[in-house]
């Protein structure tokens, strides 16, 4: 894998810092969608909260140090700026293209589940136009509703494209939603596509079977593997996380937890694995360096699932040898 400057800088961490004290330039880039979660669970008021698994990339990268930029969509309404307002605070830039004059934010509405899983209902639209990534770029990140949803993917498997002429760190996390699906082959087949441009994919055993029913996750991996991809990890919720590189495989149980609810934990899990690769955490893919990675994606999705919403860690609520674990 392609080796990447650390870029950590504490004040990228701290959400309540100014945006005039953020570290410049932002060098990771996210793109995909940033939606109001509406959160509806038994006995309790219902909550309009910032989410989408960009979004909550964006924020867990930022929390653990990293200068980050996010390319969206948001309308010009009560809904954006709730957005807007909670991306400042976790010292994320929004690219200035990404607010809309006329158009609504979108929404989700989360219904909470009793073990605390979250089923969601979609008020969506992606229509991003073409983009060009930022000269100071250092790595990419793309996934979700906007990965597949069209007409807006198309922008960005080209923006996957630029990233990979230019030899960026690309990942990529389909976090499929089935309820914006028609086609699951068609929508297969776009992953394979950003897949084959992707230095790390990472996917749920829920993605894969519904897009690939019955299929073995190793199978899987060594398929992607043949691509760009370094490392594929295949997630199970409360179940063990598996890594795949072609140095060897790894399978790792997530930690007990006391489950205020799963919303974001997938996308802090995500946003680790993308923290660690920039800092060079991804340059020894043996099955023992596998073991530790996972330990450590998991160390910041644990935290994030003991709270209510997703609220991925900050750097200092992480053992102080984090990510060597």
């Amino acid at each position: 894998m392609a080796e990447h400057a650390n870029s950590t800088d504490p004040r990228a961490a701290d959400p309540s810092a100014t945006p005039g004290s953020r570290p410049s330039p932002a060098t990771c880039i996210v793109v995909g969608e940033a939606l109001v979660d509406i959160i509806v669970a038994d006995r309790q008021p219902t909550r309009r909260v910032p989410g989408g698994s960009p979004l909550n990339v964006a924020v867990g990268l930022a929390r653990l140090g990293h200068p980050v930029e996010l390319i969206t969509e948001l309308g010009q309404d009560a809904d954006g700026e709730l957005i807007g307002n909670h991306l400042t605070r976790n010292c994320v830039d929004l690219h200035p293209a990404s607010v809309l004059a006329g158009r609504r934010t979108n929404t989700a509405t989360a219904h909470i589940q009793a073990a605390g899983a979250a089923r969601y209902e979609f008020n969506l639209d992606w229509t991003l136009g073409p983009r060009r990534l930022p000269p100071d770029a250092r790595s990419l990140h793309v996934g979700s509703v906007a990965a597949i949803l069209a007409p807006g993917a198309t922008a960005v498997l080209d923006l996957v494209k630029q990233a990979r002429e230019r030899k960026l760190l690309v990942t990529l996390d389909p976090n499929i939603r089935p309820a914006l699906i028609r086609d699951p082959d068609q929508a297969w087949s776009h992953v394979r596509e950003l897949a084959a441009c992707s230095d790390i994919v990472k996917l749920s055993d829920e993605d894969l079977e519904y897009l690939q029913p019955g299929s073995d996750p190793a199978a899987v991996a060594t398929d992607l593997l043949r691509g760009s991809a370094e490392l594929v990890v295949v997630t199970a919720g409360a179940g063990p996380a598996r890594a795949f590189s072609t140095q060897g495989a790894a399978s790792v149980q997530a930690p007990d937890a006391t489950v205020a609810d799963t919303v974001g934990a997938g996308d802090t899990f995500m946003a680790a694995l993308i923290a660690m690769a920039i800092e060079g955490a991804h340059e020894d893919l043996s099955s023992v360096r596998l073991v530790q990675l996972l330990e450590a994606a998991h160390q910041a999705a644990h935290i994030c699932v003991t709270r209510p919403g997703a609220d991925p860690p900050r750097r200092d609520e992480l053992p102080p040898q984090w990510p060597s674990c």
